[in-house]
């Protein structure tokens, strides 16, 4: 029997990330066939809620960490004709709003890569809180949403000679985040 049940409010207080358990990923289509993931190990989230009920996420990921099966091609992804890790080491989502609508959790707010910055609803679950055994109380955080990948400078592609293009153009973001109140 599971102790946890989905939440239809933001808990109050502020909430922030357990690195060990938490992920963030991103997939977009490969050769048009297929579906190619990859990772950013290196970030933190902070999730604060008022009495009032407002509720604001802001997540941080540092580019410098994405991790790919190939070493060529995280050396490429580095490169400006993705994240260009140098200039932009850094991928942020504010959320201006977030809420539990309709037993979703829903996240209304900004995505700044490579040095440009558009709007983005990410949606999901909130779980929790929950007592861990040590005393410490959990919430989890699932959420996702898709860009269009050429909106923030990431053009680069190759044609095929059947037709399409060897990466598409739109990337699904997932953010699997246990978060301990702080």
């Amino acid at each position: 029997m599971s102790t946890t049940q989905q939440i239809t409010a933001v808990p109050t207080g502020t909430w922030v990330t357990d690195p060990v358990h938490s992920s963030l990923g991103f997939a977009v289509k490969h050769m048009v066939v297929a579906t190619f993931r990859g990772s950013m190990t290196d970030f933190e989230a902070t999730l604060t809620a008022g009495e009032d009920g407002r509720a604001r996420l802001v997540g941080v990921g540092r580019v410098a960490s994405v991790v790919l099966q190939d070493e060529n091609l995280s050396a490429h992804v580095q490169s400006p004709d993705f994240f260009d890790a140098q200039r932009h080491p850094e991928v942020r989502y504010e959320s201006d709003d977030l809420s539990v609508e309709d037993g979703r959790l829903v996240a209304r707010g900004q995505i700044t890569l490579k040095g440009v910055t558009k709007p983005l609803e990410l949606q999901g679950e909130l779980v929790g809180p929950v007592e861990d055994p040590y005393g410490n109380t959990r919430i989890g955080v699932t959420l996702q949403g898709t860009i269009d990948r050429t909106e923030f400078g990431l053009d680069w592609n190759a044609p095929l000679p059947g037709g399409g293009f060897a990466v598409g153009n739109d990337v699904t973001l997932t953010a699997e985040l246990e978060l301990g109140k702080a």
